[in-house]
C-alpha cells in the first residue's frame, strides 16, 4: 500500500488521551481520566488490566520500565522496574548444575516481579488517586469475566498440553472445564481478584497515615508478606521441567524479595531535530534507540525516500553496529560501568557511520571495542514457547506523560502460582554464563531487558511518549516510527500503520539466542522490488505478512494548542486509543 495510508483516524482530545494494548485496559485508563486524574493515574490503571488481560504477553510476575514526565516540576523520571535475581543466582551455580545456557522457561530465570511495585510507586509519586480507585476496573474484569479474543484463545490453545500435563495450576485458571475456552467466552481469575483485593485492603487500613503511606504500605505487603511467602513457597515445594531437560526449584528467597524495591533513576538522551528524546538507562536495550539517531542524523534521510532500497538498508545497518554495542557493553550499571556518555556522543558516532557500506549488507557484529565476529545461531536447543510484551502511555493536557513496556511473568513460561492467580517471570534469561560478559548473571543483579518505552520533550515542553512490544525489535520498530513523523512529515496513525522492517542480525536476548548473519524481516508491504534490491546488497531477507511488526502505540502534546493526538497500530487486532 501507498504510504500515507492508514486504517484508523488520529484520536485527538484537550483533556488526557491514553493509548494501551488492550481496548478494555484503554477504556480501564478512562475512567481514571472521568474521576479527574491525571496521565499517570490512567496509565497506571491501564497497565494493572493490561497485566490481567494480556497474559500471554504480560502479568504482575513480570517487569516495567517506566517513563514520566512530571508537569509538577518539569522533570523526566526513569523508573527501575526491572527486579533482580536472588543472592544463590551465580556462575558457579550453574556450572555446578551443569546448565550452559539459563533456560527461557521455568523456575531458574524468575526475578524478583518488579511490576506490582512498580506500577504502585508511579502512581504514589506522580499520581493523585488511591490504589483502590486504580485497582476497581481490573478487579471488576477478573471477578465478572472478560471476553476471549482471538489471539488469546490461539496461546492457550498452543499452551493446552502443557497446562494439562504439567502445569496443574494453570489449567485450573485457564481451562477449567479441561478444554480451551472459545472466542468469547468469559474468563475469569478470582484469585487474581482476591491478591489484589488483599492490597486494597492493606492501603485502606493504613489510610489514615495518608495517600503515600497507604500505597507505600501496600508495597510492603506485597515484597515482605503473604504474596511473597506464597511465590517463594511455591518455587520452593514444586520443581519444574525447563528447557534445561531438568526439573529445578527457583533461587529466589524472601530476602531477595526484601532487598528489590523500586527506584527513580536519571533516564539517558539525546537530541535529534530539535526534540530530546528520553530513554531508560543500559540496563535496558533503550539506549540503542539513541544510539541510531546518532548515527542516522548523518544521513539525509527524506533524500533518500521513504521506505527506499537505501533507506531501509542504512536504518538496518545502523541498528547491526548500535546492537553490536548493546552486546559488548550494556548491563546493570549498579555492577558495572557502561562508557554511556561516549556511546551517545556525537564523536563516537561520526566514527562509527563510516562502517556502513551503502552498497553492501556487513555480515559481522562490529562493536565499538573488542573482536569482530560472525554472529551464529545455537544449534540443539530446546525452544521455549514465549509470550510477548504489551504497552501502555498517556499524556494529560498539563504535561504529565507516561510511558510504560510491560512484559514476563506470562503464562507460556511458568505456571500460575496458586491463590495468586498469576506465574513468575524468566528475564533472567537474558544473562549469560560468561562471566566475561559486561550482562553475566549475579547476587542481586538486573538483568538486561529488551523493554523500552520513549519519551520526548520539545524546546523543554512535553511533547510525546510511545512504544510497543516485541522483544529485540522493539527499538527499530519505535524508531521507524519515529522517523516517519519527525522526518517524513507523517501523522500519528500514517507514521504507525507504515511497513516497517528489522534486523535479524543479532543474537536474540531470549533462550535459546537465535540469531541469522545479515539477516532481516520485511512485511509484504515493501514492495517486491525492494526486497530483490536489498537482498542484492547482502541481506537476507524473510518476508512475514502485511501486518506483523509490533504493536507501536503513541500520544502527542501540541502545546501550543492544548491538543492530544494519540494513535494505536491496528497490528494484533486489540489495541485502542481513547480520550477526551
Amino acid at each position: 500500500m501507498p504510504d500515507g495510508f492508514t486504517t484508523r483516524p488520529v484520536y485527538m482530545g484537550t483533556h488526557g488521551v491514553l493509548a494501551s494494548g488492550h481496548y478494555l485496559a484503554a477504556r480501564a485508563g478512562q475512567r481514571m481520566f472521568d474521576k479527574g486524574g491525571n496521565a499517570i493515574d490512567a496509565t497506571v490503571a491501564s497497565g494493572f488490566a493490561l497485566n490481567l488481560l494480556e497474559p500471554q504477553n504480560n502479568g504482575l510476575g513480570g517487569e516495567v520500565p517506566i517513563l514520566i514526565h512530571s508537569a509538577k516540576d518539569g522533570k523526566v523520571y526513569s523508573i527501575s522496574g526491572q527486579g533482580i535475581v536472588g543472592k544463590a543466582a551465580t556462575v558457579d551455580w550453574f556450572v555446578k548444575n551443569k546448565i550452559d545456557l539459563i533456560p527461557g522457561d521455568g523456575f531458574l530465570s524468575a526475578t524478583v516481579p518488579a511490576m506490582f511495585g512498580s506500577w504502585a510507586f508511579a502512581l504514589m509519586r506522580f499520581g493523585t488517586l488511591t490504589l483502590r480507585e486504580i485497582l476497581e476496573p481490573v478487579i471488576n474484569y477478573a471477578e465478572s469475566g472478560f471476553p476471549v479474543y482471538p489471539s488469546l484463545r490461539r496461546a492457550l490453545a498452543g499452551l493446552a498440553k502443557r497446562f494439562h500435563d504439567e502445569w496443574p495450576s494453570s489449567a485450573a485458571v485457564y481451562m477449567p472445564d479441561n478444554k480451551v475456552p472459545a472466542v468469547g467466552d468469559l474468563h475469569k481469575n478470582p484469585d487474581w481478584a482476591a491478591t489484589l483485593k488483599r492490597v486494597v485492603e492493606v492501603e485502606t487500613r493504613e489510610s489514615r497515615r495518608g495517600r503515600e503511606a497507604a500505597i507505600q504500605a501496600a508495597i510492603d505487603y506485597w515484597y515482605h508478606g503473604e504474596v511473597a511467602d506464597k511465590m517463594v513457597a511455591f518455587m520452593e515445594k514444586a520443581p519444574i521441567r525447563d528447557a534445561s531437560g531438568s526439573e529445578h526449584k527457583g533461587l529466589l528467597t524472601k530476602d531477595d524479595f526484601k532487598a528489590w524495591k523500586p527506584k527513580l533513576e536519571e533516564p539517558a538522551s539525546v537530541d535529534y531535530h530539535g526534540l530530546t528524546v528520553y530513554k531508560c538507562g543500559p540496563w535496558t536495550q533503550g539506549p540503542v534507540f539513541l544510539q541510531q539517531l546518532r548515527l542516522l542524523e548523518g544521513f539525509d534521510l527524506p533524500k533518500m525516500g521513504h521506505n527506499s532500497a537505501t533507506y531501509l538498508h542504512t536504518i538496518i545497518e545502523a541498528a547491526k553496529l548500535a546492537f553490536a554495542d548493546r552486546e559488548q557493553f550494556y548491563g546493570d550499571p549498579d555492577f558495572v560501568k557502561v562508557p554511556l556518555d561516549r556511546l551517545l556522543s556525537k564523536e563516537y558516532a561520526d566514527e562509527r557511520r563510516k562502517l556502513i557500506d551503502e552498497k553492501k549488507a556487513s555480515m559481522e557484529m562490529r562493536p565499538g571495542q573488542g573482536p569482530k565476529h560472525v554472529p551464529e545461531d545455537v544449534p540443539g536447543r530446546e525452544h521455549t514457547f514465549r509470550g510477548d510484551t504489551t504497552h501502555t502511555c498517556g499524556v494529560d493536557v498539563k504535561g504529565n506523560m507516561m510511558a510504560a513496556t510491560c512484559s514476563g511473568g506470562w503464562i507460556p513460561s511458568s505456571p500460575v502460582v496458586p491463590g495468586l492467580g498469576f506465574p513468575m517471570g524468566t528475564r533472567a534469561q537474558m544473562f549469560f554464563l560468561d562471566p566475561h560478559r559486561v550482562n553475566v548473571i549475579g547476587p542481586l543483579k538486573r538483568p538486561r531487558t529488551t523493554l523500552t518505552p520513549s519519551l520526548v520533550m520539545k524546546d523543554g515542553k512535553p511533547f510525546m511518549v510511545f512504544g510497543t512490544p516485541g522483544g529485540d525489535q522493539q527499538d527499530q520498530w519505535t524508531l521507524q516510527f519515529f522517523l516517519n513523523y519527525v522526518d517524513f512529515g507523517m501523522n500519528i496513525q500514517e507514521a504507525i500503520d507504515a511497513p516497517s522492517v528489522d534486523s535479524v542480525h543479532f543474537p536474540s536476548s531470549f533462550y535459546p539466542r537465535e540469531a541469522k548473519a545479515g539477516g532481516m524481516a520485511a512485511e509484504s508491504r515493501i514492495p517486491e522490488a525492494t526486497i530483490k534490491e536489498l537482498e542484492a546488497r547482502g541481506h537476507k531477507v524473510r518476508v512475514t505478512g502485511p501486518w506483523t511488526n509490533g504493536k507501536v502505540m503513541a500520544v502527542q502534546l501540541e502545546k501550543r494548542t492544548g491538543v492530544l493526538s494519540g494513535g494505536v497500530s491496528p497490528r494484533g487486532q486489540i489495541g485502542y486509543v481513547t480520550g477526551d
